[in-house]
């Protein structure tokens, strides 16, 4: 089951909202974007979406982008965090999670690391 799984995880099959987000962040020049497929590893979520800017405005501004993606389609987040610094802006939909870092941030929390098992599509 587990390969399976893993089998299915390609950049065709992504679910939609996945799909959708991807595409907005990366159309506000997003940085180095990963999805990592938690299904198998997570209670909580189902998918991170982890990405950079180069500015605390372009990470607000790529967080905001996949907000609009997603309420096109009646998504709402269930909380965002961090937008004021925004040197991680975290935008949580229950069973798919955005996190927007500064590089700096990104390299001191590792979350790619963390989450080294999970199976991983790099944009």
């Amino acid at each position: 089951m587990a390969e399976e799984q893993t089998k299915r995880f390609t950049k065709r099959n992504l679910p939609a909202p996945v799909r959708a987000a991807v595409e907005a962040a990366l159309g506000r020049k997003a940085e180095d974007l990963c999805v990592l497929d938690l299904r198998e590893l997570s209670s909580f979520t189902d998918f991170f979406i982890i990405a950079h800017g180069n500015s605390s405005r372009q990470n607000v501004a790529i967080a905001e982008a996949v907000e609009t993606a997603l309420k096109a389609s009646g998504r709402r987040p269930l909380s965002v965090e961090g937008r004021e610094a925004a040197e991680w802006v975290l935008v949580d939909y229950g069973s798919l999670v955005v996190h927007v870092f500064s590089r700096a941030a990104r390299d001191r929390y590792g979350l790619e690391r963390l989450w080294g098992d999970a199976p991983r599509l790099d944009f």
